[in-house]
C-alpha cells in the first residue's frame, strides 16, 4: 500500500474522533527565527480558537489495527475494514508536506493499540519528537494519549504536544465494562490526573519545561448505550472539576457495518449531540450547573435550546429588569450572551437601557422580548404564558435539519 492509499484509509478512520480543537495553543511563528511552521496560520479550516483564528489540522491515525475489541468502534479487532499503518517517518513527511502546501497548520494524531500500550505510545511520541527536534516544527500538535502507557512516555508527550487528550469513551463505568471490557476506567482517570499534574507543575514554575500548554481534552460517545443526557452532563461536570479539562467533546454514535448486537442499529439524533454541546458551553461560560440544566433523569429537549429550556422552567426569575439586574443574571436571559451582558452593564452606567439598544446590539428580539424589562418596554401579560411561549420559540423541524 503506497502512502496515498494509507492516507485515505487512516484519515477516514480518524473521523470518529472529534476531540481535535486547537483552542489554548500558544501563538508561535517561524518568521525571523529558525524553525518551521506556525500555530496561527490558516489553510483548510477544521477548528476555531476562542479568538476566532481558523486552524487546520492533518487528522490521521498512526494505524487502525487494534488489539482491542470495543463494540462501538469501527476499528475494533473484529471489524472487517481495510487496515493500514504509517511509520513515524511517514507521518512526519505528510505533516511537513501538507504544511508547506499551506493545507494544514498542525497535526492531530491518534492510533489503534498495536503490540502494547507502551509500544503504541512510543510511536506517537516518536512522531512529535521528530517534528519538534529534527525538523524544528513550530506548528500545533495534538497527541491522543494511550492511558495504560508508562508515565514517562506521557510525560515526554507533554513536552512536544500542545494538547494531550485521553478519551473517557463512555459516560459510565458500567457502560465501559459492557462495551469495552479491555479498557479500564481507573487507568483512564489516572492518565488524566498525570496530565493535569504536568500542566499545573509547568504553569507554577516559570523555568520548568512547557507541558501541553493547551491543556487536555476528552471525548464521550453519545447513544452507544442507554445513558441519558442527565448522566452525561453530570459526568462532564465532574471531569471538568477533577482534571481541569479544556473541553469535553461529544460524538454521536455512528452504527458501523456488521455492528455487534450489543450496540444500537440506529444512530441517535445528531441534534442531541448539538444540544449537549450547547449545554456544555453554558456550564463552561455561563456558570450553569449540570443539575440546573437538567435536574431530573432524561435527555435535553430537542425542540428548544438548553438556555431557553432553563428560562421556561424558571419563570419566577423573569422578566429581568436590564437596568437593575446583575451581569450574570442578564447573561442567562435567552438571546443575551456574556459579551452583550457586559455591554449592557457598561451602558447603564451612562443612561437607562432602552428597547432600541437591544436592537442595535443585534439581540434576537423574537426570543428576547418575553424575558426582559427596559425603560420603554415591558412584555404584555399574554407573552408570559409558558406553553404558548415554548410553542412560539421552538425550533421548526426545518431549522433543526439546517443545523446539520
Amino acid at each position: 500500500m503506497d502512502l496515498t492509499d494509507k492516507l485515505i484509509v487512516l484519515a477516514d478512520a480518524a473521523k470518529y474522533d472529534v476531540s481535535c480543537a486547537s483552542s489554548g495553543a500558544p501563538l508561535r511563528s517561524s518568521k525571523g527565527r529558525e524553525g518551521l511552521g506556525a500555530s496561527n496560520g490558516a489553510g483548510i479550516c477544521h477548528s476555531f480558537t476562542p479568538d476566532g483564528r481558523c486552524v487546520s489540522l492533518l487528522k490521521v491515525l498512526l494505524t487502525n489495527f487494534c488489539l482491542y475489541d470495543c463494540q462501538y468502534c469501527v476499528n475494533r479487532r473484529s471489524s472487517d475494514v481495510p487496515r493500514a499503518r504509517f511509520t513515524p517517518d511517514e507521518v512526519v513527511r505528510l505533516t511537513l508536506d501538507f504544511y508547506r502546501r499551506n493545507l494544514v497548520s498542525g497535526l492531530f494524531l491518534s492510533s489503534g493499540i498495536i503490540r502494547s500500550a507502551d509500544y503504541t505510545m512510543e510511536q506517537l511520541v516518536g512522531v512529535a519528537r521528530l517534528l519538534r527536534k529534527t525538523h524544528a516544527f513550530r506548528g500545533y500538535i495534538h497527541l491522543k494519549t494511550i492511558p495504560d502507557a508508562a508515565p514517562e512516555l506521557i510525560a515526554e508527550a507533554g513536552l512536544y504536544a500542545d494538547r494531550l487528550s485521553v478519551n473517557i469513551e463512555l459516560p459510565t463505568e458500567s457502560g465501559l465494562e459492557r462495551l469495552a471490557p479491555e479498557k479500564n476506567g481507573q487507568s483512564i482517570r489516572r492518565a488524566m490526573g498525570r496530565i493535569r499534574l504536568g500542566v499545573e507543575e509547568s504553569g507554577d514554575e516559570p523555568r520548568a519545561p512547557r507541558f501541553a500548554p493547551a491543556g487536555q481534552s476528552t471525548q464521550m460517545i453519545v447513544g452507544a448505550d442507554p445513558t441519558d443526557d442527565h448522566t452525561i452532563l453530570d459526568t462532564a461536570q465532574r471531569l471538568y472539576g477533577a482534571y481541569s479539562l479544556r473541553r469535553v467533546y461529544y460524538s454521536a454514535f455512528s452504527p458501523i457495518p456488521q455492528s455487534p448486537g450489543s450496540v444500537p442499529r440506529q444512530a441517535p439524533p445528531l441534534l442531541r449531540e448539538h444540544r449537549l454541546y450547547q449545554a456544555d458551553f453554558l456550564m463552561r461560560g455561563y456558570g450553569f450547573g449540570a443539575a440546573e440544566l437538567l435536574p431530573a433523569p432524561g435527555n435535553l429537549p430537542l425542540d428548544i435550546d438548553p438556555k431557553l429550556a432553563w428560562a421556561l422552567n424558571h419563570r419566577e426569575q423573569f422578566p429581568v429588569d436590564l437596568n437593575r439586574a446583575e451581569a450574570m443574571l442578564i447573561a442567562r436571559v435567552p438571546g443575551i450572551g456574556v459579551r452583550n451582558a457586559k455591554r449592557l452593564v457598561q451602558l447603564r452606567r451612562e443612561r437607562r437601557i432602552r428597547y432600541e439598544d437591544l436592537v442595535r446590539l443585534r439581540c434576537p428580539m423574537d426570543k428576547l422580548r418575553a424575558f426582559v424589562v427596559v425603560q420603554d418596554y415591558r412584555p404584555p401579560h399574554g407573552d408570559l404564558e409558558t406553553g404558548l411561549l415554548r410553542r412560539a420559540l421552538a425550533d421548526s423541524p426545518k431549522t433543526q435539519l439546517a443545523l446539520w
